[in-house]
């Protein structure tokens, strides 16, 4: 039975009545209490930063060179918090509100409420760590729209906010290491986890330079390890963003909770060939100012610039007036989809639509030269000053867009396309972050608990913050006060033991193959069938016959797979056949909660479920519930439910329009 450990009474109080009434451990016995943290993205860097501070006994672990190479370096856009600094309606109740009608109903009520509350600690903190934010004239924080909101909320820095938010994070952490809370160890990659007693107390590792396995133990693991996009093989992941970590707790018991939900970004280069080994986010940002649209004429090869006015289809607008160019991520997505699969798509591909700036330079340049006192500017003056607000704002983004494709965005439309982004889906954890494992902790990512079927874009930073600075803190606190008596278990425990020798004996197996196949190869062939029959749309059809290729694709790479090198040695290729052969019985798992969930919501659709207008429609009477999965051996899964209850939500048909 799912426990979810959500606090009584009202749902505006419940995460202070926790804080007032959890259990805490006093200063003297946390420097007794060891805990290990996989990750050290923004969940993974503020968690062991915080509880360093705390004066709990940290080892943090990568599998890069350095926390400032995590993936969370790369995410652009900005972070959400309800300050209501533009005074334009904000508060915590509309932003939990936008998150839960953001995410189609799916997602908990208690943790996306709590997640709102400290939103704006999430600010102060950053501030004082000295992230700069971009601000106004006058000094104060600035704010934009993103994707599903109708309020400004969301701050930023350029076009590198999370690069800004990790450096902050990473100085936090640093300063620990400095102190000796914290021990680092990079180049270190998680491949099991040690259970004893039916606790988690510790991981078996990796390290990637020498081959070495070590073992750690810990009164308590948290998994930061982030998503598992990549199982698309093409997506806007980092290249070495895996599911490993998550997926070893998986199969030692952790329930992997709504593993279908992935997020389709709809703002991407498109791809360009078969070459190609990831794709290039541009950030949702760049809807705020910037235009989308295809030409009104199937299969027209005039260039963007060539196609008048009341010649384009401005199809967002048009669909979802309310919202306009800043609709939801997944209604965008599908919205482009329809488009390009209609016949009205753009570029060479003919899978691509327009992301068009020239308004946005127009109305800014217009501002400005009336801030100037510029009377009757000519068209050129106007363009001038609307392309340096733009640059400001966007520089780094068009710069990027410019050196990848060749075209200049002041001048011509981007040209975007959806594509792969970020996984709702995660390990199942319950209101304190605690997995079905008593120990095991899953933040930011890494988790299924904030954002439903959908996530509203900057809110993944805020999430993985929020986890690590202002949660868990308090929520590992209530299991640790019941360990302080458990003494650290040495690592010659017959269980480091077995575990140490199950991931050797593994990695054994796979050099020992010696077949005639890459990794690289197999990694694209379970990327073409998630993305053909499990990406932007399912059916049933499909999903069946996704479940029957992954398994012989599983039983090829078992059989036929090279990897060269050795093992005690640094081995990228040992590094990567160990995550694509997580990723093949992730890929199995994610058909089979597709096929499960007869409905459509958020950023899973199921052809079969739609409303008249090609929208999603969900089925609240027989879905409204968080799919966790329990591995029970190969290609077998049982499902356990957590039925979703709504006080202050009530569900509703979403509409944009």
């Amino acid at each position: 039975m799912l426990n979810s450990k959500i606090p009584a009474g009202p749902l505006d109080q419940k995460w202070t009545e926790y804080k007032g009434h959890c259990k805490l451990v006093n200063p003297a016995n946390k420097r007794k209490l060891e805990v290990i943290v996989v990750g050290t993205g923004l969940a993974g860097a503020s968690a062991a930063a915080s509880l360093g501070e705390l004066g709990y006994k940290v080892k943090a672990f990568c599998f890069q060179d350095s926390p400032r190479r995590a993936h969370s370096i790369a995410a652009q856009g900005g972070i959400n918090a309800a300050k209501n600094y533009q005074n334009d309606g904000d508060s915590v109740f509309r932003l939990f509100y936008d998150t839960i009608k953001g995410g189609d109903y799916r997602a908990r009520e208690a943790n996306v409420h709590r997640l709102a509350e400290v939103s704006a600690n999430i600010i102060d903190q950053c501030v004082a760590q000295g992230v700069p934010f971009a601000r106004e004239y006058g000094g104060l924080l600035s704010n934009r729209s993103f994707g599903g909101t109708q309020v400004q909320r969301t701050f930023y820095a350029a076009g590198q906010t999370g690069q800004q938010l990790l450096i902050g994070a990473y100085q936090a952490l640093e300063r620990q290491v400095a102190l000796g809370n914290v021990k680092m160890y990079t180049r270190h990659e998680m491949l099991d986890i040690v259970m004893i007693d039916g606790k988690c107390r510790g991981i078996v590792c990796r390290n990637l330079i020498t081959g070495e396995l070590d073992r750690h133990f810990g009164h308590a693991v948290l998994l930061c390890s982030g998503g598992y996009g990549n199982v698309f093989y093409l997506s806007t992941n980092a290249m070495g963003s895996n599911v490993t970590a998550a997926w070893k707790a998986h199969r030692k018991g952790a329930y992997f909770g709504n593993p279908c939900f992935t997020q389709i970004h709809p703002t991407c280069i498109p791809v360009s060939g078969d070459h190609q080994s990831k794709l290039t986010l541009m950030s949702e940002s760049l809807r705020n100012d910037g235009r989308i649209w295809v030409p009104k004429k199937q299969g027209d090869n005039r260039r963007p610039n060539e196609i008048p006015e009341d010649e384009r289809d401005y199809y967002l607008e048009r669909r979802y007036p309310a919202f306009g160019n800043l609709v939801p991520r997944d209604v965008a997505s599908r919205a482009a989809k329809e488009r390009c699969d209609a016949g009205y798509g753009v570029g060479s591909s003919k899978q691509a639509v327009y992301l068009d700036y020239a308004a946005a330079i127009e109305r800014y340049g217009k501002i400005e030269c009336g801030k100037l006192g510029i009377v009757n500017p000519s068209a050129e003056v106007i363009r001038k000053h609307g392309m340096d607000v733009v640059k400001e704002k966007y520089g780094n983004l068009f710069d990027m867009y410019e050196k990848i494709t060749g075209e200049n965005p002041y001048e011509v439309p981007m040209r975007i396309y959806p594509a792969v982004h970020y996984t709702m889906g995660g390990l199942w954890v319950d209101y304190e972050l605690m997995t079905s494992i008593p120990g095991l902790y899953a933040l930011g990512e890494a988790n299924f608990s904030d954002h439903g079927a959908n996530r509203l874009g900057a809110s993944a930073l805020m999430q993985g913050l929020a986890d690590g600075y202002f949660v868990i803190p308090y929520t590992i606190g209530n299991y640790l006060a019941d360990e302080i008596r458990t003494n650290a278990i040495p690592t010659d425990h017959p269980a480091f033991v077995e575990t140490e020798k199950a991931v050797r004996d593994r990695i054994e197996t796979l050099m020992n193959i010696k077949g005639s196949q890459s990794v690289e190869s197999f990694h694209k062939r379970l990327g073409k069938i998630m993305w053909d029959k499990c990406g932007m749309a399912r059916n049933e059809a499909g999903l069946k016959q996704a479940i029957t290729e992954i398994q012989a694709l599983k039983k090829e790479f078992w059989s036929d797979v090279r990897i060269p090198g050795g093992i005690q040695e640094m081995n990228p290729e040992l590094d990567k056949a160990n995550r694509v052969a997580d990723f093949i019985e992730l890929g199995e798992l994610m058909c089979k909660d597709a096929l499960e969930r007869r409905e459509s919501c958020g950023g899973h659709f199921r052809e079969e479920s739609q409303t008249d207008e090609g929208e999603a429609l969900r089925d609240d009477s027989k879905y409204s519930y968080v799919a966790a999965w329990e591995f029970k051996g190969e290609s077998n899964w049982e499902l356990h439910k957590e039925e979703l209850i709504f006080e202050v939500a009530k569900p509703t048909q979403r509409s944009y329009k």
